[in-house]
């Protein structure tokens, strides 16, 4: 069954409006505790687990880096990593941007095409429609969901459809 790889664009877009929102409610649950926005950045769910800022900076990169691979078009550079709440509220607006300019004739006919990309040790080759469609989502959706979850521990005013705000 063949995918439209061009509906990811949308499904992105709202992740990044998501992501902009829970990010919202989490500054707002800093005040509360007194904490710096520069403190909540750093938030983690568990020690071992990266950041706040790193889960956001995730989000932002893969929604412009995938769907440019997908599209054949020149892979944007990481977003900085030094960004406050407001850097990223702008990197967010920038991916949203970004997204609005792709067209569907990018992406017809691309699903097959193959691509070899290094994750450390590994050098997987897959098709794009499945590196969209599994690696891809799957962890725009996995760091999203961090996000949401290191906010949710510390008290944020957060619940499920929080997660569908992006696209309310």
């Amino acid at each position: 069954m063949a995918v439209d790889l061009f509906t990811f664009v949308g499904m992105y877009d709202r992740a990044l409006g998501t992501l902009g929102h829970v990010l919202d409610r989490g500054a707002e649950r800093a005040r509360a505790l007194g904490a710096s926005e520069a403190e909540m950045l750093e938030w983690r769910l568990i020690d071992d687990m990266n950041p706040l800022s790193f889960q956001a900076r995730v989000v932002i990169n893969f929604t412009k880096q995938w769907t440019a691979r997908v599209a054949g078009l020149e892979v944007p550079p990481d977003i900085a990593t030094d960004l406050d709440v407001a850097g990223l509220k702008a990197e967010i607006a920038n991916a949203k941007a970004w997204l609005a300019a792709l067209k569907p004739e990018q992406f017809a006919g691309r699903d097959d095409v193959v691509l070899k990309i290094s994750l450390g040790q590994l050098e997987p080759t897959f098709s794009l429609g499945q590196w969209l469609a599994s690696f891809a989502t799957t962890n725009v959706y996995f760091h999203l969901s961090m996000a949401y979850a290191i906010l949710r521990a510390r008290g944020a005013n957060l619940g499920k459809v929080d997660l569908f705000a992006g696209g309310l």
